[in-house]
């Protein structure tokens, strides 16, 4: 396998992007109001490469597949993404830290864990990691998609309500379903092209 610096590009733009509507960014500004946000951030970004492992090891046994049902699947995968994406909503997913002030880094680290760790399960960028891991490598998607996570992560600790009131997220929805219902075409083209 090759380290491939454009894989771990794709993983972060398209993770990063799909990351920033979710709930998981609003849990992440809601506990960073009530609780030490660098805490918050290691306790998130924590949970994060848990299921960046779990995606990669999925979609390592998917690359197991023939090409061009490894690339049929990805396609449907993407395609469910953009679906998905474009379709949602806003959710007002956005309290699910509570109202209890929580203190010390274990304790802050540890609910900051579990709220993203069970909210993350099936989640549309667990589906995108597994299914970019099966096409580009481990590697470079794991690289590429911990670092898209553990970014929004921070984003929404530092800058969330300013992001909120400026850039409307349904806005973000829509460029990153844009985004995959493109890769779903291109890797649709790329199945039979070849």
């Amino acid at each position: 396998m090759t380290f491939d610096p454009l894989a771990i590009i794709t993983a972060f733009g398209l993770i990063f992007l799909a990351e920033l509507p979710d709930k998981t960014m609003f849990a992440s500004l809601a506990m960073g109001t009530r609780m030490r946000p660098l805490y918050v951030w290691f306790g998130t970004s924590t949970a994060f490469i848990v299921h960046v492992a779990i995606a990669v090891g999925a979609g390592s046994l998917l690359g197991l597949l023939p090409d061009l049902a490894v690339k049929l699947v990805s396609a449907a995968l993407f395609a469910f993404g953009a679906f998905v994406l474009l379709r949602s909503g806003s959710d007002d997913e956005d309290d699910e830290a509570g109202t209890r002030t929580v203190t010390g880094f274990w304790p802050v680290c540890t609910t900051a864990f579990m709220a993203v760790f069970i909210s993350e399960w099936g989640d549309l960028t667990q589906i995108t990691t597994a299914n970019l891991a099966a096409t580009n490598g481990w590697l470079p998607t794991a690289i590429g998609s911990a670092a898209a996570l553990m970014s929004v992560s921070a984003l929404a600790l530092l800058v969330g309500r300013f992001i909120a009131k400026r850039v409307p997220l349904k806005t973000v929805q829509r460029i990153g379903g844009a985004c995959m219902a493109a890769l779903a075409a291109w890797t649709l083209v790329e199945a039979f092209a070849g």
